[in-house]
């Protein structure tokens, strides 16, 4: 009998082991995605060894083909963009994107992984053709009697193989819902959701989540378990201050719910305690307002010398020392989502802030709808192509949106005088090109979506790392580091002129300037640790894996300043991208309901909570982890045993329910059915 047919199933084998391996992935899930990679792997055996030998033996080739591309494609995403994608799901963001930005990441990361492709691409496309090499005999056999009897033969290993097929498959589901599996994300959870790629991939293999995308693309996915709702707690007795809450009949809202996912909605927010207002409600009522999101910024490079400007605004005005920038799903848009609606994105396609705008979302708090009926002009400005939907999503939020394309006022690329775009653009540049566009319309909301700070970080593969290379030149870091530190220069630069700008109008002490990244420069933490001067535990300098890496890897600096600020204020509650909004709702005195949001207003009595895509988290109280389902108390907290486990399973609902109310929020549209 000729063994040569199962070749497809044992090279589905060794793709999922040599990349679970070569990615640095837990091995203790071996028995489910070797199980899983081993059926599927047969049931192609099954399907190909149906076809005439020569079709049989091109499918085969074209199906290992697509096995190593898609394997070591997943191994480039994972590197460059610190997840991977779903084939379904992910197609429609790949498409509207311009990836030629990340070319020469691209480029990078494919030499840094050659041992990759050798592994899991030359050698298994080498084996397969090897395998299923034709002798001169078999060629003379065929349509020969001999062929004939080699034919029925075949199709009896093929009812073989799907036979051995159905055994790998029960097996692998009696592994994911039998085996003792500990934690909340685990293979039975997993098998039953679109969510948590990484996880899944882990724990069920890459085939078989990109099999359960395909699925659930064309089934949908089962309905997932709410987190139970507790019961609202006790209203503290004579209020100092009022609540920051609205007028909202929750319960009736509950009792007529159309679907599970509203009902629940309506009862969780019910029971949440409202944040008192408090002595800093109103401070900066009326103020213009400029929100800068950072690309790729950590506050580990901000230093008095090289950037005095980043470190005056951060160290004069409020000072947040415990303040969390979490990489939620998508990087960029995923950041972009938690500083501007308060919310988590989902944690897997769809893209949470492209549906808002494709869904046209009702999002009431986002700073510019708050802010537009109070007279203000709300403008954003992003100096690069149409990315994620934003000629959807950010007029959706407010802003009259403004970009490269996709958009009814289109900005100017800076170009040099060949009139080639630089990349990435200046962050002076978008400054000095737009401020006139709105100094004379106070009170305005400004909204910047820096780009400068974008990898790569390198003097060759950076324009603003080689525009102010100069100044870090003599640094005592590496190449590298020196490059994301001069690109970020460029943002230095736009502050300062912005600043100055203000100044000049006469406005800055009657403006408010709020700063926070998207997310860190997460595919290379040996910047951060130079930085840092700390090593932050990761086998990888190219891969933030959340089980091993320390959680102060996220540490970063808010920044809210305004130039009438006479005192610093710190700040010592623990907080993350999704409390801006809400801390600077209160500030501003805007009505909002703080019951409806998944952060907290950071100046309330409420406690602090960052919130991390592998659900540990990290509370004034102390951390934490997923992965022990270990909680270590902060160093001057004394908790007995029982009121540790108390307390942790308390916040272990807190973060399971703050981390589904954006998804919820944008699939039911509940802002609007919710508010008058």
């Amino acid at each position: 009998m000729r063994k040569r047919i199962f070749v497809l199933a044992a090279l589905a084998v060794y793709l999922e082991l040599v990349f679970h391996l070569y990615m640095g992935l837990d091995m203790r899930y071996a028995p489910v995605f070797l199980c899983a990679a081993a059926a599927w792997g047969l049931l192609a055996t099954a399907v190909a060894s149906l076809l005439p030998k020569k079709a049989r033996r091109a499918v085969g080739a074209v199906i290992t083909l697509l096995m190593t591309v898609v394997y070591m494609a997943e191994c480039i995403c994972k590197v460059i963009l610190q997840q991977y994608y779903q084939i379904i799901g992910g197609l429609e963001t790949a498409a509207g994107n311009h990836l030629g930005d990340y070319s020469a990441a691209v480029w990078g990361a494919l030499a840094e992984n050659i041992p990759g492709i050798l592994l899991m691409v030359a050698l298994p496309l080498g084996v397969y053709f090897l395998a299923t090499k034709e002798t001169i005999k078999e060629t003379e056999e065929e349509g020969s009697s001999e062929g004939k009897k080699e034919r029925r033969t075949e199709w009896k290993q093929a009812v073989l193989a799907f036979g051995v097929a159905c055994v790998f498959g029960a097996a692998c589901l009696a592994a994911v819902f039998l085996l003792p599996w500990k934690g909340d994300i685990n293979p039975a959870y997993l098998a039953r959701t679109d969510l948590y790629t990484d996880d899944q991939v882990e724990q069920l293999g890459l085939g078989t989540m990109l099999l359960q995308d395909v699925r659930h693309s064309i089934f949908g996915t089962p309905g997932e378990t709410m987190p139970q709702v507790e019961e609202a707690a006790a209203e503290p007795q004579e209020p100092v201050y009022d609540y920051n809450q609205m007028d909202i009949d929750f319960e009736g809202l509950a009792e007529a719910a159309p679907s599970d996912e509203e009902r629940w909605l309506s009862e969780y927010f019910g029971s949440v305690q409202p944040a008192q207002q408090n002595e800093y409600t109103g401070m900066f009522e009326g103020y213009n307002v400029i929100f800068i999101t950072a690309e790729g910024f950590s506050g580990y490079m901000i230093d008095p010398e090289l950037t005095p400007t980043l470190y005056k605004m951060s160290t004069e005005g409020f000072v947040f020392k415990n303040f969390y920038s979490p990489l939620h799903f998508t990087s960029t848009s995923g950041g972009e989502f938690q500083n501007l609606t308060g919310l988590y994105p989902r944690a897997g396609f769809p893209v949470s802030l492209t549906e808002s705008g494709k869904q046209s979302t009702y999002l009431p708090f986002t700073l510019a709808n708050a802010l537009n009926g109070e007279g203000y002009t709300s403008i954003g400005y992003h100096f690069n192509q149409n990315m994620y939907g934003r000629e959807l999503s950010h007029p959706n939020l407010g802003y009259e949106w403004r970009q490269a394309d996709a958009c009814e006022r289109p900005v100017t690329k800076e170009t040099d005088e060949g009139g080639r775009e630089y990349w990435p653009q200046s962050d002076d540049y978008m400054v000095q090109q737009t401020f006139e566009d709105y100094v004379d319309k106070e009170p305005f909301n400004i909204y910047y979506l820096t780009i400068s700070m974008h990898l790569p970080y390198g003097y060759d593969s950076n324009e603003m790392s080689r525009r102010n290379w100069d100044q870090v030149a003599s640094l005592p870091y590496s190449d590298k580091t020196k490059a994301y530190l001069a690109a970020g220069l460029e943002l230095e630069k736009g502050l300062t002129d912005l600043v100055s700008k203000l100044e000049e109008a006469g406005i800055a002490d009657h403006t408010l300037i709020a700063m926070a990244p998207d997310h860190v420069p997460y595919s290379d933490l040996d910047i951060l640790e130079e930085l840092a001067g700390q090593d932050f535990g990761s086998d990888s300098v190219e891969t933030l894996d959340e089980e091993n890496v320390s959680l102060d890897v996220y540490k970063n600096t808010w920044i809210l300043w305004s130039a009438g600020m006479e005192e610093p204020v710190e700040v010592e509650k623990v907080c993350s991208q999704v409390d801006i909004l809400p801390t600077l709702l209160n500030l501003l005195g805007a009505e909002y309901d703080s019951r409806m949001l998944a952060g907290i207003d950071v100046l309330s009595d409420q406690e602090g909570m960052a919130v991390f895509f592998s659900r540990s988290w990290i509370t004034d109280q102390g951390t934490y982890s997923r992965y022990t389902e270990e909680f270590q108390p902060a160093p001057d907290v004394e908790m007995t045993e029982e009121e540790k486990n108390v307390y942790v399973e308390n916040k272990k609902y807190l973060a399971d329910c703050r981390l589904r109310l954006g998804e919820l929020i944008i699939e039911t549209d509940y802002y609007r059915k919710a508010l008058p």
